[in-house]
């Protein structure tokens, strides 16, 4: 079938939707809803217009589809919440309760939000992990399995869907049934003197990424992102204990919490603010407070956070890290490379890089950079210390190095992951390897990995369309090595099965010492060095520019302005192909 996807922004639910959609042989098309509701209704209709799709989903749509549309057409809603769940905070509420099982749901648009009839829907766990984590993995799975169950039963042309309960005043919410209000930041806020440390977490975590919890530290209004409970450090409740990594560590009723990110309140004609690292956002207001690095293989008796950490199993080490968004700062990359360099210092034949859940890598940090007084020579140093951690993982012919991805990863983040001798991939996870959206030609070796994995005109085809690739297609184009079909908790727990597997395998030392003498080889007929040189020749130039495109879509991307219309790439609109294969479609 030909669908179009209609959607608020082109987020990881809806690039996970359009990938697997391609892959199951449908040609997809985008039409980004606009913030204009008039201006909405119109370029809906002239997307529909121009691509006459037989059917409409929409992964992600924060406003009402109009009646004219919805009456001719079936539309297809996602809905992050179990049938009966109604309203615009459904996984802020799902966490801010401590349910342990939600749901998504798949209805049809009509007259009442959320009201409409069921085409499909599926449960998940809901682990206690932070809101965006939550959406990106649980939630889109459960999401994945509904919306290819809708689809398929429309394409059946014989499956009528399922009216809802109407809603009454007597109605519990429990369970996901009614409608739920917008959950505010009153009843967000925390009462430090008072709440626990798993109250504040809990809250933090059903704001993640957005809103953010509302609060007041050091004489101005923040909003706080991201929460990590602490076992050891005490203080009055309220009161700021000590940094780690960019985090500040606050004082609950009953303990502490690890706060990585911090976004000033917006002021009246101000532009959007954005998060940055809690220690640069707070900048000369911080005090003076002691600075307590985690060990990477901290006690685990206790809880305390660590954004990087170190494990072994056998022959197998582990060096997982998570930052928040995936995002990479020139500190983060010169922190992970240093404890990379300390896990090569072990007696281990095989090293995992990643394992974790949620996002592997998506690049440089972005929101450092546009906060740099030089943005420029921010780029420069950030991408700088981006390829000098890729360089190190080509470099090291010693082990067999593992990328394990469990989470979406784009640009630099995946070509980090290329650099490994394998790349596992948890089959939810969607890549991104390209850099033209935001104005880059790129660095971190890809020009020497990409085309070595995928062929060079795969190559040049995923730079070009710079479409997101499900990590089946990965597998299929050669970026991805093994595909691991478990749910986001069991992907730790299976990579280091995998990993001490291969550790203990008779090939693992012959295929490290093959390594070492093909990259002396391939040192004689073109060094690293000159791949590294040539790409970073063009990203100086783009840099030093400032009239380069990067640096206004940088701007753009850090302070979320909204879209003025469907950008090209994903305005595809051609009829799909009769007879063609799932691979040549979309």
């Amino acid at each position: 079938m030909h669908i179009l996807l209609v959607a608020s922004a082109f987020n990881s639910l809806t690039q996970r939707v359009h990938a697997e959609l391609r892959d199951h042989g449908h040609t997809v098309a985008v039409a980004i809803a606009l913030p204009d509701p008039a201006l909405h209704d119109t370029a809906l209709r002239e997307a529909i217009s121009r691509h006459r799709p037989e059917l409409i989903v929409a992964p992600l749509l924060k406003t009402a589809v109009p009646q004219d549309i919805w009456s001719a057409h079936t539309c297809l809603i996602v809905h992050p919440g179990p049938v009966g769940d109604r309203g615009p905070s459904s996984l802020d509420w799902a966490i801010h309760e401590g349910v342990a099982r939600w749901g998504v749901t798949v209805l049809q648009a009509g007259a009442v939000m959320d009201a409409g009839d069921v085409w499909a829907t599926a449960e998940c766990p809901v682990p206690p992990v932070g809101k965006s984590d939550l959406y990106r993995n649980e939630i889109s799975d459960a999401a994945l399995r509904a919306v290819l169950l809708a689809v398929e039963r429309f394409a059946s042309g014989t499956y009528s869907p399922e009216p809802q309960q109407q809603e009454s005043p007597r109605q519990t919410r429990q369970g996901g049934v009614g409608t739920r209000p917008f959950l505010r930041q009153e009843q967000r806020r925390i009462d430090w003197r008072a709440d626990s440390t798993a109250a504040v977490v809990r809250k933090l975590r059903a704001a993640d990424s957005n809103p953010g919890v509302r609060d007041e530290l050091l004489g101005a209004e923040w909003f706080l992102h991201g929460g990590h409970p602490e076992d050891q450090l005490r203080g009055q409740p309220g009161e700021l204990l000590a940094t780690r990594a960019g985090a500040v560590c606050r004082a609950t009723a009953d303990g502490a919490v690890w706060i990585p990110e911090l976004r000033p309140r917006r002021g009246s004609g101000q532009p959007p603010t954005y998060q940055l690292p809690a220690v640069s956002a707070l900048g000369d207001r911080l005090p003076e407070l002691p600075e307590l690095p985690a060990p990477l293989r901290p006690d685990e008796n206790f809880r305390t956070w660590s954004d990087i950490r170190y494990r072994e199993e056998g022959q197998a080490g582990f060096l997982t890290f998570s930052f928040p968004g995936g995002a990479m700062s020139t500190a983060h990359c010169e922190r992970l490379l240093a404890a990379y360099r300390t896990a090569l210092a072990r007696p281990t034949s095989v090293l995992v890089l990643g394992g974790g859940r949620d996002f592997f890598s998506n690049g440089i940090h972005l929101n450092v950079i546009e906060a740099a007084t030089d943005p420029a020579a921010e780029s420069w140093a950030n991408i700088s210390a981006m390829d000098d951690l890729v360089e190190a993982v080509l470099t090291t012919t010693d082990r067999l190095v593992v990328s394990a991805v469990g989470g979406n990863a784009a640009a630099g983040g995946v070509m980090l992951a290329l650099a490994a001798d394998e790349v596992w991939c948890r089959a939810g996870a969607v890549l991104n390897p390209h850099y033209r959206l935001m104005g880059l030609y790129g660095s971190e070796y890809w020009t020497r990995t990409l085309p070595r994995r995928a062929g060079a005109e795969v190559a040049g085809e995923l730079m070009r369309r710079a479409l997101p690739v499900s990590a089946a297609a990965g597998q299929r184009i050669g970026l991805v090595d093994r595909l691991v079909e478990c749910g986001p908790q069991d992907f730790p727990g299976t990579v280091i099965r995998l990993a001490a597997l291969l550790a203990s395998s008779s090939g693992a030392q012959s295929r490290a010492a093959a390594k070492k003498a093909e990259l002396e080889r391939e040192e004689e007929v073109r060094p690293l060095a000159a791949y590294r040189e040539d790409e970073l020749a063009r990203m100086a130039r783009t840099f030093g520019d400032p009239e380069a495109p990067y640096h206004a879509l940088r701007r753009a991307f850090v302070h979320k302005l909204p879209l003025t219309g469907t950008p090209p790439h994903l305005d595809i609109h051609r009829p799909p192909q009769q007879g063609a294969a799932p691979g040549d479609r979309g």
